[in-house]
Order: C-alpha cells, then structure tokens, then sequence
C-alpha cells in the first residue's frame, strides 16, 4: 500500500468513527424530551407532531404519579424525567437497567436486570412493577418509559412455575434461532406476565403515557420490549407459526415447552375484551427516538464532511451475509458514479449461532464478512463500520468494528484465521488485535444499529 493510500484510509477511519459518534450525540435522551414534552407548573405538554396529537395533562389532579421505567435507556430516560419534573411533584417508581446509577432517587426501587438473557433482578423487578400497579387506580397517572433490552430485563413468566433457569434458556434458545426482532418478541409476548400489554391491563382504569425509545422498526412499535402497554396485534396463530418453523419447541427446556405445547385460544382473550378496552383507552404513547433519528443524523454529519450520502435500509432483519453482499453490490456501483461516497444502512442483521460461539456480535460479524469482498479491491480507499448504538455488540465489550480492504491480509500477519473465526462467530479478538473495534461502553441508548460504508477518490482526485 503507498503511504497516500494509507493515509486515505486513516482520513475514512477517522470519517467513519466521527460521523457514528455525532449520530449519537445527537440522539442524546435528554435533547430528545425536550423536543417532545414540556412541564408548565405542573402540567404536562407534549408537542404535537405529525406522528401525535399535543396532550396537556394537568399532573396536580392525579392523587399518585409513578414511573415504570426500562430497557437499555432505562436510567437516561429515568434521570431526564426526573431532572424535569415538577419539583413539588411526589412520584414512586420502578427503574429497571443494565446498570445502578451512582445517585439514586429514594422514591424509585432500583433493579439490575440481564441482558441478553434475563437475571433475578430481571424477575424481582417485573415482580415490582405489578405490585407498584395494583396500587394504581382512577387517581392514578403512570408514566411508562420503555426502551430496546426491555423483554430481558423484565422479565417473568406467565406460568410461575418456569423457574429462571428455564426462562434464561428459552431466551438464549430464541435469540441464537436466526428469527427476527418481531418474530422473537411475538413469541416472547405469550410466555410473559408482563409483555403483550399485560402492564396496562395492570392498571387498567389508571392513565398511562408511555414513552418509547424504539429499537424495531417504526411499522412495528409493538416489538419495543415486546409491547408491554401498547395493544398485542399478533395472534397464537402467529406464534406458533414461528414455533414451528425454527423448529423451537423441541429445543425449549421441556417444561417450558410443555407451556407452549398446552396454550389455548383463551390466552388472546387477556388481552382482548372489555378490559383491555379500558386500559387502551386511557393509554397513549410517544416515540422519543428511532432507528429514522439515528441514522438521518448520521446523514447530516457525512454530507458536513463532503460525502455523497445514500440510504438504504433494504437489509433491515436479513442474514448478516445476505446483508453484506446486497450492501457492497450497491456501494460498488453506486461508488462508481460518486467516488467520494458514503452508504449508510440502519436497522438490524441477524446471525445463527453454532453451539459454542466465541466472543463478537453481529456488527464485527458484519465487518468480518465485508472485509472479504473488501480484499479485493486492495490499493483503494474503502472503509466499513458497523456498531451498535447501545454501545455493546452481541457478547463482547465493542459496539461494533471497522473493516477496509487490508484487514483480511492483517489478520493473516498476525496468524488468524478470518475464515474460521468468521465461521466460530469468533470476531472480536480479530478485530481487538488489529485495533479496529469501536469502544463506547454502554450509551444509555439502543436505537438498533448503524452500517457506515465509506468511499474516497483515490490519491485524493
């Protein structure tokens, strides 16, 4: 490689890392309440939009406020809210996130839960979170602040006698099948006490505002958390479809494939009905953020920087080698009309795990599979990044890494090899060795993922 073309190569690193981290900056938790709701006294406004229509609800009316608050964001949503309130405004609450925060407000029961898979705080704050909602009635107003991560860190069975053991298996059995977000949480929603909106129907003449964080696409806002306060449009019909074609019942723990073998029509009828009826009505909601906010903030900081920007969002669930072939088909031809080019790609791949995968996610999976096709075309300035807005990548410390087109024979310098750690889905010493994975440690966000390919004119033309 000639000192010009590494020097390229650094400059679209450089590019690559800058226009993530803006993105999100940008989509900072606190910037984004304050784009949608407002506290005047002790009213609360929420602006309008072409999404929702404005509210002003007067909070001093309500005998009892209480916060439900989790997922990935769950202390950054907690602590905007919290830092907005009225101050004369007296609420209990329930905060369940990956971590503890080092100031804790006493009105708010404070839970670690698990993430992928779910934990005892996971279950003891789910446990919470019905108690708090028994306690709530017609004087009652919830604020629900929901965010991606949700469907582990509350987590508890339908069926009480599904130990955590079980339920941490059929977790771990569903997020290594190759399903989609949607399908995942469809199937989650009847295995749960919590999901499919059975945290509303808690609490069913109380009003409920929640407040998402969206980490699926915006067609499908059920899928947040596998819905807990918003309506379930999915059908046992459904879930069992999807049971059947990953073939997951004959891989749950037996009792848990008991439940789901024994599931009859009356488990939709909970959440149909007049009740639910009634906790629906006095239910609205607003998406704080979305996978659209991240990635058009990233299109804004690449056109600041001179690329040409285009963005596709096609690959949205697929298979991350399916994902990374459409994706470099379309760079390379559309690099060939703008030499100085960035494609961006948000949402999500999937990957099928083997029985023993190593340390990585599928973002480095992503990379790894990129930096073959990018080996070809060694000399020319080409860059790939895939992270996690979340900050965290499947079971690894990164958020996710950057490939180029010398990465393939790098690796090899230093006695990998691609070929197999790609195939044990075994990305992240690869890539921590050659100092190319992106580290943010945990955002407090989680609005799915970003893929950033970048392109320069060679030698700088």
């Amino acid at each position: 490689m000639t000192p010009e073309a590494g020097t390229q190569l650094e400059e679209l690193y450089s590019a690559a890392q800058d226009i993530f981290l803006h993105a999100l900056e940008d989509c900072e938790v606190g910037k984004a309440f304050d784009r949608h709701l407002h506290f005047d006294g002790m009213t609360l406004v929420r602006h309008p939009s072409a999404a929702v229509k404005p509210i002003s609800v007067p909070l001093d009316r309500y005998k009892k406020v209480f916060i439900i608050s989790f997922g990935k964001a769950g202390l950054t949503m907690l602590d905007a809210l919290l830092d907005r309130l009225p101050r004369k405004l007296h609420v209990r609450g329930v905060c369940c996130a990956p971590q503890m925060p080092k100031k804790r407000s006493w009105s708010i029961r404070y839970f670690t839960g698990g993430h992928p898979l779910p934990n005892e705080d996971s279950f003891a704050a789910a446990e919470a979170v019905l108690k708090l909602l028994k306690r709530a009635n017609k004087d009652t107003f919830i604020f629900f602040l929901i965010s991606g991560g949700g469907s582990a860190m509350l987590a508890l069975p339908r069926d009480r006698s599904i130990s955590l053991d079980d339920t941490i298996a059929f977790h771990e059995t569903l997020i290594a099948s190759g399903a989609t977000i949607t399908e995942i949480n469809t199937v989650r929603k009847y295995f749960s006490a919590v999901k499919g909106g059975r945290l509303a129907l808690a609490a069913p003449e109380a009003e409920k505002l929640s407040l998402l964080i969206a980490d699926v696409p915006l067609k499908d806002l059920g899928s947040v958390a596998s819905s807990p306060t918003l309506p379930d449009q999915s059908t046992l019909e459904q879930c069992r479809e999807i049971l059947a074609r990953f073939r997951l019942l004959e891989k749950f723990p037996s009792r848990v494939r008991t439940y789901f073998e024994s599931l009859s029509p009356e488990v939709e009828a909970e959440t149909h009905g007049a009740t639910a009826d009634e906790a629906f009505r006095h239910t609205q909601f607003d998406t704080l953020l979305s996978n659209h906010d991240f990635v058009n903030s990233a299109r804004d900081r690449a056109q600041e920087l001179g690329f040409r920007v285009v963005i596709d969002n096609t690959c949205d669930d697929w298979d991350y080698a399916d994902a990374s072939r459409y994706l470099l088909k379309r760079f390379h031809e559309l690099r060939a009309q703008h030499p100085r080019l960035c494609l961006l790609s948000s949402g999500e791949v999937t990957v099928q795990l083997g029985p023993q995968p190593g340390c990585g996610g599928r973002n480095q999976q992503f990379a790894l599979a990129s930096a073959f096709d990018l080996a070809k075309y060694e000399g020319q300035p080409l860059a790939v990044l895939s992270a996690g807005s979340d900050g965290i990548d499947g079971n690894s410390p990164a958020a996710g890494a950057i490939a180029d087109t010398t990465t393939i024979a790098r690796a090899r310098e230093y006695h990998f090899d691609p070929e197999a750690n790609l195939a044990r889905f075994d990305t992240c010493p690869l890539f921590s060795a050659l100092g190319d994975t992106i580290i943010t440690g945990p955002t407090g966000n989680n609005l799915r993922d970003l893929r950033i390919l970048l392109a320069a004119r060679e030698n700088g033309q």
